[in-house]
């Protein structure tokens, strides 16, 4: 579901289409890659893995 009133996330620019459905969350999702570790790590926060459920 696409909100046209809000700015997308970065999962815009992924492929798959479970992350496509949660590009307009108003979450700062991160697709699984070095990119989130990186700033978790930098911000000393832990990183929540979903495994989806679609």
């Amino acid at each position: 579901m696409t909100n046209q009133n809000s700015k997308p996330n970065r999962l815009i620019a992924e492929k798959s289409p479970y992350l496509l459905q949660h590009a307009y969350n108003p979450v700062e999702w991160f697709p699984w890659g070095e990119e989130a570790f990186e700033k978790a790590k930098k911000e000393n926060k832990p990183v929540f893995v979903s495994i989806g459920y679609s």
